[in-house]
């Protein structure tokens, strides 16, 4: 090491000197402290943010208030025990690659049947060691799938958490995901407000779906209006399933979150929209086409380089070899889903991972 000889000359000229030696060792100790100090900020890991939409993650347990029914023993999927675990293996083994072996600090979830199932990940031997904690409360969904948060305490502290309920003026008796809303502290003196979704499906057709997830954007605007006008510079980070395009009227005019960065810190943007205008990406398929209805979505002071950032304004698509399977009807590829209606295939999800880096 360079440093390391230019220490041994001054000591070898002045080895009888001890005022020197003392001035040489102080020098070296001085350029050791600058480079393990600039080594450190320039390889300095970031917090990585996962939404992963697991695919009916159901224990086998029959819950008597809601229609979980089909994923039971008895029930026309056939769900069992053995499935069951087969199913935490693969989420597992896929958020270990996703981490490149270092486990994800805030892990956001969707299409989970309740805190017991969370538990159970939390518990799975890859896992384990994370120490994850849970953040979840059953939802009024009718099937009984919820959204959840596991983070690590050692990255992520949490201030406040609620659950923002969804109500349809236009059909009161529908029932949905309600909307999971974290603040908490990264990097133990950074504020961030975190944003969980699962939005209203397609189910009957898009043109007639699409005013449930317009009154959804709607709700999680009010919320993000009032964060903006408390703080002009907040960080906020929405995730989810939004079973909606980037460009689709719900996300990208109701909710408002823009598609490229244009400097304006109390603005949303989608960092999805790259993504989605490359035709061969996305996070489900459906039919020939791949859409992007996972999405990342986060407030302009996050892309300012100021405090936190997202590293390198952009985020990924996770899309592992073994999360795929060939696609025998219209060709390519396609997520290797755990269920093909009633048809038990084994695989992971039939949406892909989604993430961001967070850093300072």
């Amino acid at each position: 090491m360079q440093i390391f000889g230019e220490f041994i000359l001054i000591l070898n000229k002045n080895r009888h000197m001890k005022r020197n030696i003392f001035h040489g060792i102080l020098l070296f100790l001085v350029q050791c402290v600058l480079i393990i100090t600039s080594c450190y900020g320039q390889n300095s890991v970031p917090v990585r943010f996962v939404f992963y939409n697991v695919e009916n993650l159901f224990d086998v347990v029959d819950d008597s208030l809601t229609l979980d029914e089909a994923f039971t023993p008895e029930g026309e999927n056939g769900w069992s025990i053995k499935r069951y675990h087969e199913k935490l293996d693969n989420i597992a083994k896929t958020l270990t690659a996703l981490g490149e072996w270092e486990l994800p600090a805030l892990l956001a979830l969707c299409e989970v049947e309740n805190r017991d199932v969370l538990y159970d990940l939390t518990k799975h031997r890859l896992l384990e060691g994370a120490g994850y904690k849970i953040i979840h409360q059953n939802s009024p969904d009718r099937r009984g799938i919820d959204v959840g948060l596991l983070y690590i305490p050692a990255f992520f502290t949490p201030i406040r958490s609620m659950w923002i309920p969804i109500e349809f003026n236009a059909d009161p008796v529908m029932l949905t995901r309600d909307i999971l809303y974290v603040k908490g502290l990264l990097f133990e003196t950074d504020t961030i407000h975190l944003f969980i979704n699962h939005w209203p499906s397609r189910w009957g057709g898009v043109e007639a779906s699409m005013p449930k997830r317009v009154a959804v954007a709607n709700i999680l605007r009010s919320f993000t209006d009032s964060i903006f006008k408390a703080d002009g510079k907040p960080n906020i980070l929405i995730a989810g399933d939004l079973n909606d395009n980037p460009d689709d009227t719900a996300v990208y005019k109701v909710l408002g979150a823009r598609s490229k960065y244009d400097g304006n810190s109390s603005e949303l943007y989608n960092l999805m929209f790259p993504l989605y205008l490359n035709e061969k990406k996305g996070s489900l398929k459906y039919k020939a086409d791949w859409e992007v209805y996972d999405q990342i979505i986060v407030s302009g002071s996050l892309l300012d380089n100021t405090g936190i950032k997202v590293k390198d304004g952009k985020a990924v698509i996770f899309s592992a070899e073994f999360l795929l399977k060939e696609d025998e009807r219209y060709l390519g590829m396609k997520p290797y889903r755990t269920y093909a209606g009633p048809s038990y295939l084994g695989g992971y999800s039939d949406h892909l991972p989604v993430y961001i880096d967070l850093s300072k």
